[in-house]
């Protein structure tokens, strides 16, 4: 997409350079917290089971989609976007002749991060108290799918499933006419949940930094997922006893959305007393605008929301996306040209911040990978490694920590 090839670095740069995480997760929600964590300089080892040596071994996302003619299968599109910065070790965590290996690489990492359920975990002796005896100060992070002290502890779960169950599957049905709860095409269940474990561990060894302490950390996808989507639909709830409805209206509003130009779309959203009667004065509206007791201030623009919106896609189609912009920009009023996916590898703005960055994968070829988006001035993160193959590490790692292993 860049048309330059990037070349990978060397040394970690990032704020975590130097601290080691053994990660027993897969799929999204926990590769992706662990590949952030790798950009931000700590180095990762992706643990994964050989399997049967079919095609199904290490993390499921490895077989996931379309891989160019000649690519390794192992190397799937989405595993390709989680799984930079880190090392694949093959271990068969059920051979006991692989317990001395386990443990030295156990006793070197200051972070267990696993997504397997917990009892499965201890069966393998590896719950929080096991590992604990090898590292004591280790910051023990489980991805779970619902808290332990609750009714759902121990079931499967997938963004489907916390989707479902968080209420996220029925905002949509609160602003059209179809009253069939839906899944937002996005794995947005574990991608938050894949935020709040990386703050989590980040959180975890800053504690340990002040108090020489370890801890076992918890991060269940219902209730995070719930409390991200009710940060501003608990609304009226928020008092007890309620007065009112759940959901914010301003965001429950089927106006809400990119407006029609003549020829594209445009993502717009005037905020103040000020904007608004700017933005019907570029119309050529300002005086019935000014003059409609419905949109007159804050609270009863509030209140007629959905006709506002409403009022604003028959405005916007009088003109060209770009004519929008050339008016609503100098007056500082939010407004953005949408994007289509497509679109997005020549938005002027990720052009110039280099947001899309081309690499040379040894085994895959060239591949494209989005650049880091947090910027440390003092402690930048950075790409060191390709997103491994299966096992590709194995050996090196062993012989790091001087174990004569046995793996599979």
């Amino acid at each position: 997409m860049t048309g330059k090839t990037q070349e990978l670095q060397t040394k970690a740069t990032g704020p975590l350079a130097g601290v080691r995480i053994l990660d027993l997760t897969s799929v999204v929600f926990g590769a992706y917290a662990t590949q952030m964590l790798g950009d931000q300089g700590a180095e990762v080892f992706k643990l994964e089971d050989p399997g049967s040596g079919r095609g199904d071994g290490g993390d499921i996302m490895r077989w996931a989609g379309h891989v160019p003619e000649g690519a390794p299968r192992d190397l799937g599109p989405i595993f390709m976007t989680i799984n930079r910065n880190k090392r694949s070790v093959l271990i068969d965590l059920k051979d006991p002749a692989s317990r001395p290996a386990l443990e030295a690489l156990i006793a070197s990492c200051d972070v267990f991060a696993a997504s397997v359920r917990y009892e499965g975990l201890k069966r393998l002796g590896l719950g929080y108290e096991d590992v604990a005896k090898i590292r004591p100060d280790v910051v023990y992070v489980h991805a779970a799918g619902y808290g332990s002290d609750g009714p759902y502890a121990g079931e499967p779960a997938y963004d489907d499933l916390i989707q479902s169950a968080s209420g996220l599957s029925d905002l949509l049905p609160r602003i059209d006419d179809n009253p069939t709860p839906r899944i937002l095409p996005t794995l947005v269940a574990d991608k938050v949940s894949g935020l709040f474990m990386c703050q989590a561990i980040t959180a975890g060894l800053l504690h340990r930094e002040r108090t020489g302490q370890g801890q076992l950390i918890e991060v269940p996808m219902l209730e995070c997922v719930t409390s991200f989507n009710l940060v501003e639909h608990l609304y009226d709830h928020v008092w007890e006893p309620s007065i009112g409805q759940w959901g914010y209206q301003r965001v429950m509003n089927a106006n809400r959305k990119p407006y029609k130009t003549k020829d594209g779309y445009i993502g717009l959203l005037p905020y103040t007393d000020k904007q608004w009667d700017q933005f019907f004065a570029a119309a050529g509206m300002g005086d019935t605008f000014g003059k409609d007791p419905r949109f007159c201030d804050y609270a009863t623009r509030a209140k007629h929301i959905q006709e506002l919106y409403a009022l604003v896609e028959t405005v916007t189609a009088t003109r060209t996306t770009q004519e929008w912009l050339d008016v609503l920009k100098p007056l500082s009023i939010p407004v953005v040209r949408t994007n289509r996916l497509d679109d997005l590898p020549e938005d002027p703005h990720l052009k110039a911040v280099d947001f899309f960055q081309t690499y040379e994968h040894p085994h895959a070829g060239p591949y494209n990978a989005m650049k880091p988006p947090v910027k440390f001035s003092k402690s930048p993160s950075n790409i060191r490694r390709h997103p491994p193959r299966l096992g590709e590490n194995t050996d090196e790692v062993w012989a790091e920590l001087g174990v004569a292993e046995k793996t599979s």
